[in-house]
């Protein structure tokens, strides 16, 4: 049984209806970019989203880079095409960012982001990150409409400026 008592999450004092937790940290997310406390862990989405819209900082970030989960615990790849001289050319990432997030049913547009020297994605989110530079994320341009409510958890990585 759902419980639908608020509660207030690791989603930067967004609380959450109980619905989709998920959700609810893609949703704070996106407001957060829209509009570019202290918080107890050094690496979360709270920390993310303050370090977001903190007005202090000035830092020009503009992007909470994101990862999610399936029900199964396994980190969910997308994939996408673009057009390149009149051929496809794939695009696979476990890292997105939020675009759009429907709130009538909590279906969101997410692009993929990618490290510019990446050819191809490996097995796994910390095979794609390790030994990355931050500066070297960018965005695609290529974005995937997805279900929020078919996924567990979500890791937010530090926010970082893509555009």
């Amino acid at each position: 049984m759902k419980k639908n008592v608020g509660r207030n999450d690791d989603v930067g004092g967004v609380i959450s209806n109980g619905d989709s937790c998920v959700c609810d940290v893609v949703r704070a997310i996106a407001d957060a970019q829209d509009n570019v406390v202290e918080i107890g862990c050094d690496v979360s989405c709270a920390r993310s989203i303050q370090d977001l819209v903190s007005p202090a900082r000035g830092n020009g970030l503009d992007t909470v880079p994101f990862i999610l989960y399936d029900k199964k615990g396994k980190p969910f790849k997308g994939f996408g095409t673009e057009v390149s001289d009149g051929r496809f050319e794939c695009f696979s990432s476990f890292i997105f960012r939020v675009t759009e997030v429907d709130d009538e049913d909590c279906c969101a547009v997410l692009e993929l982001l990618v490290f510019d020297n990446d050819d191809t994605t490996c097995g796994d989110p910390c095979e794609q990150l390790d030994n990355e530079k931050i500066k070297d994320l960018q965005r695609t341009g290529i974005c995937i409409t997805v279900d929020l409510d078919c996924f567990c958890a979500i890791t937010c990585l530090p926010a970082v400026s893509v555009l």
